[in-house]
């Protein structure tokens, strides 16, 4: 590669999920309905949990930060997509591109830090439930989320300053509607060894590290659950944490998925239709997931919306 051509270019193409112009309509309808599905849901999480004072407790706590985490995350996304299929463009500038970056990571990293906050919160309360109220206090879960955003800030910070030493050619086109870490490193044309080992490092220690956590939370919680002599009890043990492990095991599937796989060539589009999981499907699936199962939530929507509670 020339050096002329290995500059700092100021523009990426985002190739977007299709380049036919016919689907271009049909997506942009459907992410625009999972977008405003996804606001609105999450929102009414968040204005259930902070008007019930029901609702004040350590597992609603960390759902509401959570929902809120996930209106964020999308928010990065998919208006950017939106705007560059109404307008059929693909560009994105080279600012917008590393702070798009540095927003998916950060709040990438937060869902992951508050769903294993959440697995521990699910373990006290099952498997010490006399001292839930004493382990699980308010500093303790204000702690918890505030060293899960710091850790979730200098790792996205540190991800996009090492993507800034990177060189691009020109042209640049990434297979994605929107810019993936992994997508973007791959298409520089200086030595990208040093920002592959930092991105593996940190997906394996700040991903894969809360994983035996997570499962350990839940082997004693399966125990715990096995020794209750009734049902009644078992369901209702069980269906505390069923929503939440059905959204650990979609979470880790498909986002480390995509982070532990080695960057797609530039005409597979296969990365960015397993990136619209973790980053549109879930957050989109998660009121639901959390309130068609729980009475507490349902009542609290009820009020807000003006339905008789019984």
């Amino acid at each position: 590669m020339e050096s002329d051509n290995d500059t700092q270019i100021s523009e990426f193409l985002l190739l977007g999920l299709s380049e036919d112009p016919e689907l271009q309509p049909l997506i942009f309808g459907l992410f625009l309905s999972m977008y405003l599905i996804t606001v609105l849901g999450n929102l009414l999480i968040i204005l259930a949990v902070s008007s019930d004072s029901h609702l004040h407790t350590p597992m609603y706590f960390f759902l509401a930060n959570l929902s809120f985490a996930d209106i964020c995350f999308t928010s990065t996304t998919i208006p950017k997509m939106l705007w560059n299929i109404q307008t059929q463009s693909q560009v994105i500038t080279y600012a917008g591109c590393v702070s798009q970056m540095y927003f998916v990571l950060l709040f990438a990293g937060w869902d992951d830090f508050l769903l294993t906050v959440m697995a521990y919160d699910r373990f006290v309360a099952i498997c010490h439930p006399l001292h839930y109220t004493v382990i699980m206090n308010p500093w303790l879960c204000g702690l918890l989320v505030l060293v899960s955003w710091v850790i979730s800030v200098l790792n996205s910070l540190l991800q996009s300053l090492m993507v800034l030493r990177l060189s691009f050619c020109t042209e640049v086109e990434i297979p994605h509607f929107f810019c993936e870490l992994n997508q973007v490193v791959g298409q520089a044309c200086s030595d990208m060894f040093l920002n592959n080992m930092v991105m593996y490092f940190a997906t394996v220690l700040l991903g894969l590290a809360p994983l035996p956590g997570i499962l350990y939370s839940y082997f004693k919680i399966v125990s715990s659950i096995c020794q209750i002599s009734s049902i009644q009890g078992k369901y209702k043990a069980f269906s505390t944490c069923a929503s939440h492990l059905s959204m650990v095991s979609s979470f880790y599937c498909t986002g480390l998925g995509v982070y532990l796989s080695s960057p797609a060539p530039q005409s597979s589009h296969s990365g960015a239709v397993a990136s619209v999981m973790y980053t549109v499907v879930m957050p989109m699936l998660n009121p639901f997931i959390y309130s068609l199962r729980n009475r507490d939530i349902k009542r609290a929507l009820k009020r807000i919306v003006g339905i008789p509670v019984i």
